[in-house]
């Protein structure tokens, strides 16, 4: 995956994602990489990581993809209903994999301050990829969340949260999934050209 005119932006859930999770896999084999740092990954705020999101589109100059995890998930979606048009522009496309639904019961107290889960349709491709056994998001709610945000859905078997705790350090399959999104992020500029 070459691309040195795109930026890829990671942007990491709850707690980061550690080194050995696929995320920073990814920045480190990604050209043209860089993370979305937020000031506490523990006490997630959402009006902080939705502007530590924005600062981070703003100060980039070639265009983007977004490559979110869980709660960045759901930090991309909120940032992309109050987010201005001419950052809107800067974004490419967004992977979304496993995003956490903040609004079911079981949903840890510290995240609850992100629900509701904006329900618009995201003004750039997209691509959520969530799994039938992920303790974060039941199939039925990832499937909506996709339809709801205009994002094609892909969904694994036995993946749990796609994280190191499910084995998914380094996630080379998941490259499939960016490649198909880029794919489609170049059929569109091709269009509008």
């Amino acid at each position: 995956m070459r691309n040195e005119s795109i930026r890829y932006l990671i942007v990491p859930g709850w707690q980061g994602s550690p080194d050995n999770h696929w995320q920073s896999h990814w920045q480190r084999t990604l050209p043209n990489s860089a993370r979305v740092e937020q000031h506490d990954w523990l006490t997630p705020q959402r009006q902080d990581w939705v502007q530590a999101l924005e600062q981070a589109i703003a100060a980039e100059r070639s265009p983007v993809i977004l490559i979110a995890h869980s709660l960045g998930c759901i930090t991309v979606a909120h940032w992309a209903t109050q987010a201005s048009p001419a950052l809107l522009r800067r974004v490419r496309g967004a992977l979304l994999v496993a995003p956490a639904d903040v609004e079911r019961p079981t949903c840890a107290p510290a995240l609850r301050n992100f629900a509701p889960i904006p329900t618009e349709a995201l003004p750039f491709p997209s691509q959520v990829v969530s799994s039938d056994n992920d303790p974060a998001v039941s199939v039925p709610r990832a499937l909506y969340l996709a339809q709801v945000w205009g994002a094609e859905a892909g969904l694994l078997t036995n993946a749990w949260h796609i994280n190191v705790k499910s084995g998914h350090e380094r996630w080379e399959q998941g490259f499939a999934y960016l490649y198909r999104l880029q794919s489609r992020v170049e059929q569109r500029a091709l269009r509008r050209a």
